[in-house]
């Protein structure tokens, strides 16, 4: 009953002052989300991979999604399923593949619902703030997805401040 009567004073007790209020978050406009996937596109074009790349905003949500004619149907999934997880995590899906090899406490990350764990995956950021996330699927490895993701952040970044 105790235990009971703690967790009720918990869950009803006052937030402190700093906590009540709005929160004012950054995240990418539609325009930028856009103008990425067309340039992260266009990159593995010219190397001749057929890619769909997908960017989503700072909670997960699709912003913006573009596949190259000829693109396999499975790389929608993939490319929003990496973005997806880049913004979850704040990190690129290649350092959460690295922790998930390497740390035993990070093996079941790739069982959370949603999540991709291989290359592909990258946060947006302007400043430190992660306002949303770019993701590749398509080209033949995950560090060739980074790449062109890459060029999808760098075609915008100067626009991220």
């Amino acid at each position: 009953m105790r235990r009971l009567l703690l967790l009720v004073g918990l869950a009803i007790a006052p937030l402190p002052a700093g906590a009540q209020g709005l929160v004012t978050e950054r995240t990418l406009s539609a325009g930028l989300a856009a103008e990425a996937v067309a340039a992260a596109v266009e990159a593995c074009a010219g190397r001749g991979f057929r890619v769909t790349a997908a960017v989503v905003d700072r909670s997960g949500v699709l912003r913006a999604l573009l596949r190259a004619d000829g693109a396999g149907p499975h790389t929608i999934a993939s490319a929003r399923a990496k973005a997806y997880t880049a913004a979850s995590m704040r990190a690129n899906t290649t350092q959460i593949l690295e922790t998930v090899r390497t740390n035993p406490a990070a093996a079941r990350l790739p069982d959370i619902e949603g999540f991709l764990v291989v290359g592909g995956g990258i946060p947006i950021r302007a400043g430190e703030d992660v306002v949303g996330a770019i993701g590749v699927g398509g080209a033949p490895g995950g560090h060739l997805d980074d790449q062109c993701a890459e060029a999808g952040i760098e075609r915008i970044r100067d626009r991220l401040n």
